[in-house]
């Protein structure tokens, strides 16, 4: 349960930095867009290295579900845009696949 609330963190972090560049070069927003941009960049890495995993690979496969989820829901939420069906499924698919990398049984 901790590794989601992690992730989910992370995704908003990495998201809000992406989106700040975003802003800049394609929304005409100031340049000075991108200065909490690069923070949250600093706290979406840093908050990945708080993932309970042997592997930074492991970590980073698993939070692309997560990741894709948060994409999803900044469309809706900030950009006004809703999700289609085929969105949503896929967004199952992910979810179902991060989880089985973060929760599968493994040998220690």
């Amino acid at each position: 349960m901790k590794s989601f609330v992690i992730y989910g963190l992370a995704a908003l972090a990495e998201i809000a930095g992406c989106f700040t560049f975003w802003a800049w070069l394609k929304l005409g927003k100031s340049a000075w867009w991108v200065v909490p941009g690069i923070a949250a960049l600093c706290a979406f890495a840093f908050l990945l290295t708080k993932i309970d995993s042997l592997y930074a690979g492991r970590a980073f496969a698993a939070y692309g579900g997560v990741y894709i989820a948060a994409s999803l829901g900044w469309l809706w939420i900030v950009e006004g845009a809703r999700p289609d069906r085929w969105d949503a499924i896929g967004v199952v698919l992910c979810l179902i696949g991060a989880a089985v990398i973060l929760l599968a049984p493994r040998a220690a």
